[in-house]
């Protein structure tokens, strides 16, 4: 009986605590949600400050200077106030701290109970506090948090209100205080569940939607058998690179590669192994590009480029021999090669002073024609050339 108990209570924390959502969905909709709570938090103190600061001024010229009613009105407009600065500090901040922002909710509704208790229970200790309804409901539909802390704010409130009212008004007030209270707070919890549950529901279902979104756009750019970047993509990204490139930078290069007789490669081994082929090589520049910081796609059938930025001329043999050098590793066999018995590479590298041009089809073509070069001089090479730069040509040995 006790343990069936037990799992009754602790099936209605775990519904109350994910949702319903899962508790992995649930505490990222939540991370995204909450801080969306500083903007509320900041709305709530300034109304509060504007709503107070009033009711200080009425007591001092309306009710016989009643400077102690007073100082607690402008008490709580001032502390509204201040804590309205220290949500704007706290929102400028990078990396907002979840429990800096529970702090200043908490400091908020005690701040909030304050002026109510006050205003219901202490100042107008013959009436019934049915303004407390508004208090308890409104307060904490502001805010988007887990159903334990507004089950805290909740019970605590109404413990504190039900203590004052008891103590201050006659019985025959108070009990229509208590019904008010236990009403207005069982209200507000059942409010706040259904709303903070909505709220997350549409911050679930946005993350999905732009989950997608980001699906069907990384498949859009993306080479599906190298996952590489696509053609598309390269010649969006290489336009973007023409036009922000880096104060630090110099030069640009864009290098475009063909696998050396990938056409005897297919006729020989056939076109699934092909198709291997060409993953290996995907993965090798995939490799590259994050060993070395550059850019690669393919950009045609066995056709690959390679686009980064230098600062040092001559650092881009590095790249290019650490390139070739990294195919020559893969040793995939090709015996009908007339250059090697394995798979090599032909690249063409057109290095361009940064700023001088933003036409990418030139550039494109300048490099095209460095791979035409490098084929017509004996393949498995690679031809850089570039402004105000003789050609010259880097070869690596055999294996």
């Amino acid at each position: 009986m006790i343990a069936n108990i037990r799992k009754f209570f602790l099936n209605i924390i775990y519904s109350w605590r994910f949702y319903t959502f899962g508790r992995e969905q649930y505490q990222e909709c939540m991370s995204n949600a909450f801080v969306n709570n500083l903007q509320s938090l900041r709305q709530g103190n300034f109304l509060i400050a504007i709503f107070a600061l009033p009711c200080g001024f009425i007591p001092i010229f309306a009710e016989d200077k009643n400077y102690l009613k007073a100082l607690l009105y402008l008490a709580v407009a001032a502390i509204a106030l201040i804590l309205s600065f220290l949500t704007n500090y706290v929102m400028q901040q990078i990396n907002v701290n979840n429990r800096r922002i529970y702090l200043l909710i908490t400091l908020f509704y005690a701040n909030l109970m304050i002026f109510g208790i006050y205003f219901s229970v202490w100042a107008n200790p013959d009436k019934p506090a049915s303004l407390a309804l508004c208090f308890f409901i409104c307060a904490l539909l502001l805010f988007i948090n887990p159903p334990q802390f507004n089950f805290f704010l909740t019970l605590s409130a109404v413990v504190i209100f039900t203590a004052s009212t008891i103590f201050v008004k006659e019985y025959h007030i108070w009990i229509y205080d208590i019904i008010y209270v236990v009403v207005s707070g069982s209200l507000g919890l059942f409010f706040t569940w259904h709303i903070s549950k909505l709220r997350l529901g549409l911050e679930l279902s946005a993350n999905e939607l732009e989950d997608e979104r980001n699906k069907y756009v990384d498949q859009s750019i993306t080479d599906e058998l190298t996952q590489l970047r696509n053609r598309r993509d390269f010649m969006h990204t290489f336009q973007r690179y023409l036009s922000n490139y880096r104060t630090s930078d110099d030069w640009l290069c864009i290098a475009l590669a063909d696998i050396d007789f990938f056409k005897f490669y297919n006729d020989t081994y056939g076109h699934p192994q092909g198709d291997v082929c060409l993953r290996s090589i995907g993965d090798a520049l995939n490799w590259l590009r994050d060993d070395l910081g550059v850019y690669a796609a393919r950009v045609g059938g066995e056709e690959f480029a390679v686009i980064w930025f230098e600062k040092d001329s001559s650092h881009v043999d590095k790249v290019i021999n650490q390139w070739m050098e990294t195919i020559k590793n893969l040793k995939i066999l090709h015996e009908k090669s007339k250059v090697s018995d394995y798979v090599t590479m032909s690249i063409g590298v057109y290095k361009a002073r940064c700023g001088l041009t933003h036409d990418s089809q030139v550039l494109y073509d300048l490099a095209d024609k460095a791979l035409y070069a490098a084929k017509g001089g004996g393949r498995n090479c690679a031809i850089i050339t570039g402004d105000d730069i003789k050609q010259y040509k880097i070869t690596l040995p055999n294996p």
